[in-house]
């Protein structure tokens, strides 16, 4: 997974892409649900005001969501949104 971000005045929000590369229509929605899971785990911890961009990468496809909000986590971690 990827992330992108950008500080904002307002609050924050999450957006999410999944890739033709991740597979089919069934592939791609279950990564999108995972995505949105993991969010809403981690979304009470970011600290910072940002606008950010998850990025589903092929390897999505058997994870299960504590492992999706764990990396989420650690990437927001690493870029500061999160305090660690």
């Amino acid at each position: 997974m990827t992330v992108y971000w950008v500080p904002v005045d307002g609050q924050t929000r999450a957006g999410f892409v999944v890739r033709r590369e991740i597979g089919g229509a069934v592939a791609r929605n279950r990564a999108r649900r995972l995505l949105r899971e993991a969010w809403r785990q981690v979304a009470s911890d970011v600290s910072a005001q940002v606008d950010l961009v998850f990025v589903a990468r092929p390897g999505i496809a058997p994870s299960k969501t504590p492992e999706v909000a764990a990396e989420m986590r650690a990437l927001l971690a690493r870029s500061g949104a999160i305090a660690s």
